[in-house]
């Protein structure tokens, strides 16, 4: 049989009592040692130095009705017992300073003397297991007289939910019902994605650090972003609003002064002072999209911001405060941008706590059909009108769309205009093979006019019209876009270099980017000059 040992605080009044009385009042202590069907083994009494001969007269009494129980005295010097910093500090000292052994005994925390403050602090330390027992509360008798017993009843708690069945069944529904809420309710069937969600889940409602969302264009970071927010302010983890920019809509001052707010006289324009979003967001959650594109001057002051909730507004020299949960979207390689002198790896370190990747829609096939229903569904409610897919027009799209043929480059953004333009054309409410068939047509159009980013396909570029597109192997295709698309994002040739061959020139004693970039144009008949001036 394990040994049971009480931990618990001296009531300095409903424990005190000197003289013969006090066996006939009821005291909480020594009645928890007189409980029938309760061996207390050791009694881990705290107390402060002023009652120090209540203590004592406690211990003593206690030897007395439990000639087992050993009592220990523990002193504690706290100025203010209703502190609860104060507090909740001197028992947590105690706690990790405890030598518990729960192979050999069990352990009571009493809960029923001490301040309220006091309480709450052990409450809270038995909760988080740094008291690793359960909660003992104890309550005076009623005689058939009306008078207290001395004697007392006992109550053992035990904080271990996964005992409770019912309990256990409503926080499994609750987090089912979260997990639900941040699908946009969609019964989705991949069991990566769902897995990713339980994730985002628990660090949504656990979790106030950064969060980064990676994923393709159109995979949904921003809605995702949005419900989170939803779900956190649902759990009374936020109170302030939810703000949302893309940084790549944001440029030189324009970007310091939306982030950050501004000054009156900042600059040429700026007549009044300007808030900013960062403190717009001022105990809600910022979400800010694309933050591969910020300037390294705007990612300094964000990080800034993170570490310490403080920041200047642009022009100004006093620092303001705003206390904000972010999240991040981006569809770059980070890492890259890092290694390109392009994104501070200190701000990337303080993003990458959690960081989720959404996948594409192509990497979701078996997601389609839930995805489709639900885009019906939200066409429905925003138009007040019935429309529906026949059994063949369903299966013919969803045979298309889960075909290699269906890129959904832009994801769901792709499959949000699909289902609008074949739920308009829809006579009478119903849309028909017919219209499936026009809408794969307009779609395979459409893709094809984007190039071969992705899948090296026949489609041109238009800096090399199709016929010289043509005579490329498709291998060669998918570099030449790329490092086409690097220089067209480029301020200069060497910056296009250094992107390019960012992780091979740490190998050669004599980079010179801007050269070889140039060589390898040349094996196409192109030039800088042409890449960077073209259009996509």
């Amino acid at each position: 049989m394990k040994k049971t040992v009480v931990l618990g605080i001296l009531g300095s009044v409903l424990d005190s009592g000197f003289h013969t009385e006090r066996w006939r009042k009821w005291r909480p202590s020594v009645s928890l040692c007189q409980q029938d069907d309760l061996a207390v083994s050791r009694f881990e009494l705290l107390h402060q130095a002023p009652h120090e001969d209540v203590a004592r007269c406690v211990a003593a009494d206690i030897a007395r009705v439990s000639p087992g129980t050993e009592v220990r005295l523990h002193r504690q010097a706290l100025r203010d017992p209703w502190d609860f910093e104060e507090v909740f500090g001197a028992l947590h000292e105690f706690a990790r300073g405890y030598r518990f052994d729960p192979d050999q005994e069990d352990y009571l925390v009493h809960i029923t003397t001490g301040t309220h403050v006091q309480q709450i602090c052990l409450f809270l330390l038995t909760e988080s297991r740094h008291l690793p027992g359960r909660l003992v509360q104890t309550s005076p008798k009623e005689r058939q007289s009306k008078s207290k017993s001395p004697l007392g009843v006992a109550n053992i708690i035990d904080l271990d939910l996964s005992r409770y069945d019912r309990i256990a069944a409503r926080f499994r529904k609750e987090a089912s019902e979260a997990r639900s809420f941040l699908k946009s309710g969609i019964e989705t069937r991949n069991g990566g994605f769902n897995r990713l969600i339980e994730q985002i889940e628990q660090v949504a409602v656990q979790s106030r650090d950064p969060v980064l969302l990676m994923g393709p264009t159109g995979a949904g970071k921003s809605q995702l972003a949005r419900r989170i927010y939803e779900l956190k302010r649902s759990r009374h983890r936020l109170t302030g609003t939810f703000v949302e920019v893309n940084c790549a809509t944001l440029r030189g001052d324009a970007a310091m002064s939306a982030l950050f707010g501004h000054v009156k006289g900042a600059f040429t324009g700026a007549l009044k002072d300007r808030l900013g979003l960062l403190r717009s967001a001022d105990g809600g959650l910022l979400f800010l999209d694309e933050v591969g594109e910020l300037g390294l001057d705007e990612q300094a002051l964000l990080l800034r911001a993170l570490e310490s909730k403080r920041f200047p507004p642009f022009g100004g020299d006093q620092d303001v405060s705003s206390d904000f949960q972010l999240i991040a979207g981006t569809n770059r390689d980070l890492h890259s941008r890092v290694r390109e002198g392009l994104f501070r790896e200190d701000l990337l370190a303080r993003l990458n706590l959690w960081t989720f990747r959404l996948p594409g829609l192509r990497d979701r096939p078996e997601d389609l059909e839930p995805n489709l229903d639900y885009e019906l569904e939200q066409y429905v409610r925003r138009h007040g009108t019935r429309v529906t897919l026949s059994t063949e027009a369903r299966d013919r799209f969803l045979a298309f769309a889960q075909s290699s043929e269906a890129r959904w480059s832009a994801n769901f953004r792709d499959l949000n205009a699909a289902v609008t333009r074949m739920a308009t054309l829809a006579e009478g409410g119903r849309i028909t093979g017919k219209v499936v068939d026009e809408e794969s047509a307009r779609l395979r159009a459409a893709w094809a006019g984007l190039g071969t980013e992705l899948d090296g396909g026949s489609a041109s570029d238009p800096l090399l019209g199709p016929e010289r597109w043509a005579a490329i192997d498709p291998f060669d295709r998918v570099q030449l876009a790329e490092v086409i698309r690097v220089c067209r994002e480029s301020k200069s040739q060497s910056e296009a270099g250094r992107r390019l061959f960012s992780v091979s020139r740490l190998a050669r004693k004599h980079a010179n980017d801007a050269d070889r970039l140039s060589k390898y144009l040349a094996r196409f008949g192109l030039s800088w000059k042409d890449c960077s001036e073209s259009t996509p």
